[in-house]
């Protein structure tokens, strides 16, 4: 009796797995197929009935839905060989790469965004280059910007210095000219990982004042040092990035989970939550783990934490990251 649940339970499973499997692969060569919708949705069908024939007519059918995932396992083999790039057509925001030069305590910065905005899609391009003393780290901020569902929001992580500097960095999709971002694309191959160092005045500002998202900014509680690491590896995955292009994707190496990668990479993680991938969360699990200011209760630090209006009212201030902290609740100590 008990092996035939066991039979039961791997065969439903298995099922369950040949069916995930073909629907991701119908998707993958829909997406990232051929660009002709008519070969991508020939060979996208085509794959899908091997594998339910497979599936049928191999005996028995534990060893049918076996034989089922071959056509999966081949599109997964193609799928994972597609060579991301850095000479596309790019998008005038995503154009230039940033690249980092160390020297000493010292890190010069080629290619930081600081556009002057009219609109979303209007703006003067200025891409310049700064140089930072790395020892004049004083802390780590993390924004959090709202543009729908309150599950999910986009994270930006901006370093601050004694002398006033600030220097944020998003991790986005490097998208085409004309091309637009799409949730359900994200989880495959369609857009390279790109890093935006930049101005908040040019990042924060493009979402309050363009892009009409709720933009909350919270103070964290990381040592000098630590924050002062974090930044050196991200500026090291920037070099590598642009010479060595990686794929974006909507569920591991997104804009939090990549965070999280190099907050790993430090030696500063914590234990994998759920609002990792809800990351509309995120600062109620910084709450918990009194990584933002616990002083007051959430509701009140997160309303207090709400920069919209702020970032509205300075909008082109070259004090912008000034006004946007005034009143902000501070980091714990």
């Amino acid at each position: 009796m008990l092996s035939r649940i066991s039979r039961l339970t791997v065969t439903a499973l298995l099922a369950a797995l040949v069916v995930a499997g073909v629907a991701w692969s119908a998707l993958a060569l829909w997406f990232d197929g051929p660009a002709s919708r008519l070969p991508a949705v020939s060979i996208a069908a085509g794959m899908a009935l091997l594998s339910i024939i497979l599936a049928v007519r191999v005996r028995p059918f534990l060893k049918g839905l076996i034989v089922a995932l071959l056509p999966v396992i081949a599109v997964v083999l193609w799928w994972a060989s597609i060579p991301p790039s850095n000479t596309r057509d790019w998008s005038p925001d995503v154009a230039r790469p940033a690249r980092a030069v160390f020297r000493g305590s010292s890190v010069t910065i080629e290619n930081v965004r600081n556009f002057k905005y009219r609109s979303e899609n209007d703006y003067d391009r200025h891409w310049e280059t700064r140089t930072y003393d790395l020892d004049r780290i004083r802390g780590v901020d993390l924004f959090m910007s709202y543009w729908g569902p309150a599950q999910i929001a986009h994270t930006i992580v901006s370093w601050e210095f004694d002398d006033g500097q600030h220097l944020a960095i998003s991790i986005e999709t490097r998208k085409e000219k004309g091309e637009s971002y799409s949730a359900l694309r994200g989880f495959f191959r369609q857009y390279e990982l790109y890093y935006v160092l930049a101005d908040e005045r040019d990042l924060i500002g493009l979402r309050a004042n363009y892009r009409g998202e709720e933009v909350y900014l919270y103070r964290l509680r990381v040592p000098a040092s630590q924050a002062r690491a974090l930044l050196v590896d991200y500026l090291n995955t920037v070099d590598q990035l642009a010479d060595h292009p990686q794929w974006y994707n909507a569920l591991t190496q997104n804009c939090t989970t990549t965070i999280r990668g190099h907050v790993e990479s430090i030696g500063a993680e914590g234990p994998f939550d759920w609002r990792l991938l809800a990351n509309g969360h995120l600062d109620q699990l910084l709450y918990d783990r009194s990584q933002i200011n616990t002083a007051l209760p959430f509701a009140s630090l997160r309303s207090r934490s709400d920069i919209t209006q702020r970032a509205k009212a300075a909008d082109d201030s070259p004090d912008f990251s000034a006004r946007i902290r005034q009143g902000l609740p501070t980091a714990p100590g």
